[in-house]
């Protein structure tokens, strides 16, 4: 049977004696719930903030006012700013940052239904995917900690 992905992180995250934050908005926690699953999560997932509201994005992660004016919660700028945020707040190695939509509501011709922002910042390194997802909010919420946990991954194997 193949290792999940939050297994596959632990022990790369170990290896290379590294510390793991998450900054989940549509997901609503998924991604951190997944990787505490794990036995010994401890030594490398100090934890994460559920920034669902704009407030919150701005409060605890720092995310700037104008961007989320500009730019809109759901966005590749406020994605990243959310990953440097929870990094910076929770003092880790390595963020993993999401904001989307997960629905059945809430999206638009410019923002549709399960478009998703995903963002990995860590130390002289950043990067952030869109995703649109084409499943109910179930679904989009497990393909969102999906991507996440793939693109830590990703950001470890290099």
């Amino acid at each position: 049977m193949p290792e999940t992905l939050e297994i596959v992180i632990g022990k790369l995250l170990n290896a290379r004696h590294f510390t793991l934050a998450t900054a989940e908005s549509c997901t609503g926690g998924l991604i951190g719930h997944r990787l505490t699953d794990v036995p010994g999560s401890s030594e490398y997932f100090l934890g994460g903030i559920i920034a669902y509201s704009n407030e919150i994005k701005e409060r605890m992660l720092g995310v700037s006012h104008a961007t989320l004016e500009q730019y809109g919660a759901v966005s590749a700028e406020t994605a990243i700013e959310m990953a440097r945020g929870a990094r910076r707040v929770l003092q880790t190695d390595i963020a993993v940052s999401v904001t989307g939509i997960a629905g059945p509501g809430g999206g638009s011709a410019d923002k549709p239904i399960g478009l998703t922002y995903i963002a990995v910042a860590a130390e002289g390194y950043e990067r952030v995917e869109r995703f649109v997802w084409d499943s109910d909010r179930r679904g989009n919420k497990l393909s969102s900690s999906e991507a996440a946990l793939q693109m830590v991954i990703d950001y470890l194997a290099m």
